[in-house]
């Protein structure tokens, strides 16, 4: 079967989801929340803010696309990162630490095993949103993010593999 860039690309945040639960799921809710400082994140709060993260880029993926689709925003091909890849994008845009937008925050506490669950939960959506978007609209501008700037859907959509990728290098050095 041959697989178009919308596929591969959800399939790429899938493999990344898959992997860092893979990580996570062994580690007992007595070692979630441990933190080496008091400033740094634990797991369970790693994990809340992949959701939340991942929550809010599909979401604003999604009504961003309907609006171009309805007139309510333009459609847009040029930015300042047109083409790059991801990694090139966080190279020249991020901190080495960065600060979570609001949005992104781990704010609501709970369980590991909540959260585990919640970021699991958001493949369904994504793969939904992986059936609505056609590969000729890959390029157009999506919402921007809220450190990065404008990005297109390709690379709002790479963003979302990079980051749990990102985030899962922070849980294996918190879990050794």
């Amino acid at each position: 079967m041959h697989m178009n860039k919308v596929t591969s690309l959800i399939e790429e945040v899938r493999l990344a989801r898959h992997s860092y639960l893979s990580q996570i799921s062994q580690v007992s809710e007595e070692q979630a929340v441990l933190k080496p400082t008091p400033e740094s994140w634990n797991v369970t709060e790693i994990t809340e803010h992949l959701y939340w993260a991942e929550h809010g880029g599909i979401l604003g993926m999604w009504k961003t696309l309907h609006a171009i689709r309805t007139g309510q925003y333009e459609k847009k091909y040029e930015s300042k990162f047109k083409n790059l890849p991801i990694q090139e994008i966080i190279d020249q845009t991020w901190q080495p630490k960065e600060i979570v937008p609001a949005v992104a925050a781990p704010r609501m506490g709970g369980t590991l095993i909540f959260w585990r669950n919640a970021l699991d939960s958001l493949q369904t959506i994504l793969d939904g949103f992986g059936k609505d978007i056609q590969e000729d609209e890959l390029r157009m501008l999506a919402h921007p993010h809220p450190i990065s700037g404008p990005l297109d859907f390709q690379q709002r959509l790479e963003f979302l593999a990079f980051h749990i990728k990102r985030h899962q290098e922070q849980v294996v050095n918190l879990i050794k």
